[in-house]
């Protein structure tokens, strides 16, 4: 059996961070925060990571994250345009209507199925999930349970800005496994709760240990044409010409969510001592280094990633 694969969602815009939050660096030797993501992966059995960029930032993506990795790290590139993978006319129609944001996480997925041929975990570039949620998703991967798809999620008040609101996929889990995920956009830590604001303006308070999606998800192979029917059916009932639709993306976890209603799946959720952060704000930056360093200074990664590690796996 081929070892799994680590996908990596790089195409994003950073809209609300003021720029390339997947290529900034946070590591004392230029690490960025995808960086550590992937040393987790190939020491926890990962054999090759698709990276899925867009390409006006290829030039850079390359001299700035994969010359660095060099040999260590057996990769790939895949593209997300705003073309990609969509007919003629729904895309013209979306040009004229002005929508300039991508077409989400599933579409992201999609642009590198050609590259994926084994169980795969995906996951966001701006995201640190830690050594121990790999080494539990990659032993799943390796196992022979590996066509079992499967979640790491994490509890919601770890995975708050203190600089706005965030988006996130709130899970209900039953018996280790994933009855719903319901995707709430607006959630921010106020006066002592935790809410998300709804589209209609209604409050929803949240429990601290909820668990939420990050977008760490295990699947094998076979569930990319169940992702490709969700997107077309997305592409369908998508009107340029309705308010508010111009900015619709097609989630991970909304489709995950909905092949679980239709019982086309059942998924995991796996355990994990591993705490999360990330860079949805500028002003996430310097906490994002602190962290980092203290983890280096602790010895979970050494002082420079990639001149440690030798040979590709």
């Amino acid at each position: 059996m081929k070892g799994p694969i680590l996908v990596v969602l790089a195409a994003g815009i950073g809209s609300r961070y003021g720029g390339l939050k997947q290529m900034d660096k946070l590591g004392k030797n230029g690490e960025v925060l995808l960086d550590y993501s992937v040393y987790d992966a190939i020491h926890s059995g990962f054999e090759k990571v698709v990276f899925i960029i867009r390409r006006d930032i290829e030039h850079d993506f390359r001299e700035t994250i994969l010359a660095r990795m060099g040999s260590a790290v057996r990769w790939e590139l895949a593209f997300q345009e705003q073309d990609s993978l969509i007919p003629a006319d729904i895309f013209a129609g979306a040009q004229k209507a002005g929508r300039v944001k991508p077409w989400g996480t599933t579409h992201a997925l999609l642009c590198a199925a050609d590259k994926i041929d084994a169980p795969f975990t995906v996951i966001n570039a701006d995201d640190f999930y830690g050594r121990a949620a790999f080494a539990v998703i990659g032993k799943h991967l390796c196992s022979s349970a590996a066509d079992e798809p499967v979640i790491v999620p994490y509890r919601l008040d770890k995975t708050l800005s203190s600089q706005g609101t965030v988006a996130r996929g709130v899970c209900e889990i039953k018996n280790d496994y994933l009855v719903s995920v319901e995707e709430l956009t607006a959630i921010e830590h106020k006066e002592g709760r935790i809410i998300n604001t709804n589209a209609d303006g209604s409050i929803r308070q949240l429990a601290e240990d909820c668990p939420v999606s990050m977008n760490f998800w295990g699947f094998p192979p076979t569930i990319l044409p169940e992702f490709k029917k969700y997107f077309d059916e997305f592409l369908k009932s998508f009107a340029a010409d309705i308010p508010g639709q111009i900015k619709n993306e097609c989630f991970i976890p909304r489709a995950a969510d909905q092949f679980i209603k239709q019982n086309i799946i059942k998924i995991k959720a796996l355990r994990a001592d591993s705490d999360w952060f990330g860079v949805t704000y500028r002003e996430d930056r310097e906490a994002a280094i602190k962290k980092l360093a203290d983890l280096t200074s602790a010895g979970v990664y050494p002082p420079s990633l990639w001149q440690t590690t030798t040979g590709a796996h």
